[in-house]
């Protein structure tokens, strides 16, 4: 018997949708939305596999079994009969496999969402994966790496992946290519479909996560989930246990040289932090991505922007994983600013001792998380194949009375959490990337799997002492109070007026 758990979620106030959590018999928790203004339905499936599960020489199974989904199913074997219908009822579909995640996700008109949910279920209970499709499939995860390989965002990521401690599986190639699924395999005399129907297995429903987004009222979306996805299989998998920080000391006080593709420069500074969302309600990570990311005077970016040596500034933490996360400075630079590097690099430092000896603020605080209540609040409607993608994430991270809310609202003031993450943003914990063409024929190294050419140097903490001493001279100081910042956002009791119109 599923149980629909009445649950208050915390939402926003202009939000008028309603919602129920329900969990199926098999353990596959779910989200229902009704929103009678809509004329699209979504659904989006989140699956706890992801690219960090897959098997030694096997690099990119869990993105090749992604889609190879989308091909055919026991209940409806036509090929491609889902994507078909998809697309002859207004809608779109498309997945992606993250490191400890793999994401399925359409929308369709409103009134044909009882079929095409019927054959997304498929998906979960019985694919084909029939041999035809496992050569064209991999064609297309190799048609899409070598796509990849013309990418800088794809090339730099890899590199940061290389250079990291082997043993763990963020280190791994993750996309998948012709070699890793189809000639390395072959040669180890492995039947890549019958590895596929393997992995398949960690489909488990007690890892899957959906959300359901329709016109319809909350108990006939219900009915229609919990006779769809009740045949979901539950084999009780544990769900993948990530090791803690991937990079270990012989991986920080380095600057990395990296040739790119595009012509440009870019600086990227780094360091491994106490992943943020162990301490969301706090939001360390947010107060201090304002203060570094602040384009207002005294700042980072005010400065560097002034002396024409970066054209932006972004500052700020990934929280996609419990057990690790990067804070990362990043800027786009002028040729200006790249032979002022180490100018621009001391000045981050400058700037971390300064919030370091000016202390945590809790104006500061209470003024960002002013700004953060009036953006939850009051932010406009998305479209709901972008509304469930963003709120299936949630559901695997936060209690269920915050799947909206996520990490959206910190509202516990701890100067603690905030000094901790301050402190692991030390010069003997970095990890410096520049980009630029200008590196082409002083490099000695190359990354295997997109041949990015690049060189190591070592950066110890008094060569940042140094680049912190011939920094610019600029004074840089915290962003005074915003006087425009809303302190109360509850409504007044207004009496009503009543008008009196004169009659002729």
């Amino acid at each position: 018997m599923a149980a629909a758990g009445n649950v208050e979620f915390i939402r926003a106030r202009s939000d008028k949708r309603e919602y129920r959590r329900l969990l199926l018999p098999n353990a596959l928790e779910c989200l229902l939305i009704s929103d009678a203004d809509t004329d699209k339905a979504a659904a989006c499936m989140e699956v706890g596999v992801g690219s960090f599960s897959d098997p030694e020489g096997l690099e990119g199974l869990a993105h090749f079994l992604e889609h190879m989904l989308f091909y055919a199913s026991e209940k409806y074997p036509g090929e491609q009969d889902y994507t078909k219908y998809i697309s002859e009822h207004g809608g779109s579909s498309n997945a992606f496999t993250s490191s400890e995640t793999t994401n399925f996700y359409f929308d369709v008109n409103a009134d044909n969402f009882e079929e095409a949910l019927d054959r997304f279920a498929q998906f979960f209970i019985k694919p084909l994966m029939s041999q035809d499709a496992v050569l064209r499939e991999i064609k297309a995860v190799d048609s899409e790496h070598k796509k990849n390989l013309l990418s800088d965002g794809w090339r730099m990521h890899q590199l940061q992946k290389h250079l990291a401690s082997k043993d763990h599986p963020y280190h791994k190639f993750s996309t998948g290519s012709w070699e890793t699924l189809e000639t390395k395999p072959k040669e180890r005399g492995l039947d890549i479909r019958l590895e596929l129907l393997k992995f398949y297995e960690n489909y488990s429903a007690n890892l899957m996560h959906l959300v359901v987004y329709v016109k319809e009222s909350l108990d006939c979306i219900q009915s229609l989930v919990e006779s769809l996805f009740s045949h979901v299989k539950n084999t009780d998998q544990r769900s993948f246990k990530c090791p803690s920080q991937p990079l270990s000391a012989e991986h920080l006080q380095l600057l990395v040289k990296a040739i790119p593709i595009i012509e440009g420069d870019y600086l990227k500074i780094s360091w491994p932090v106490t992943p943020n969302i162990q301490f969301y309600k706090e939001g360390p990570c947010r107060y201090l991505s304002h203060l570094i990311g602040h384009e207002g005077e005294g700042s980072i970016f005010h400065i560097i922007k002034e002396l024409g040596w970066a054209m932006d500034l972004v500052a700020g933490a990934g929280s996609d994983s419990n057990e690790y996360s990067f804070f990362s400075v990043g800027m786009r630079l002028t040729d200006a600013g790249h032979d002022h590097m180490e100018d621009i690099i001391g000045l981050v430092f400058k700037y971390i001792h300064l919030l370091k000896e000016d202390g945590i603020h809790e104006w500061i605080f209470d003024e960002l998380a002013s700004i953060n209540e009036t953006e939850f609040h009051y932010q406009d409607k998305v479209h709901p194949i972008s509304y469930v993608t963003s709120t299936v994430s949630s559901m695997r991270l936060f209690p269920p009375e915050e799947w909206l809310v996520g990490e959206s609202l910190p509202s516990k003031y701890a100067p603690n959490r905030i000094n901790m993450i301050l402190d692991e943003l030390s010069p003997e914990r970095v990890r410096i990337l520049c980009e630029s063409k200008k590196f082409e024929g002083s490099t000695n190294c190359a990354e295997p799997w997109y041949n990015t050419s690049y060189s190591i140097e070592n950066v110890t903490p008094y060569m940042i002492k140094q680049w912190i001493q011939k920094a610019p001279t600029e004074k840089l100081y915290l962003p005074k109070p915003n006087i425009f910042v809303p302190k109360d956002l509850s409504l007044k009791e207004v009496p009503d007026k009543v008008l009196h119109f004169r009659q002729y």
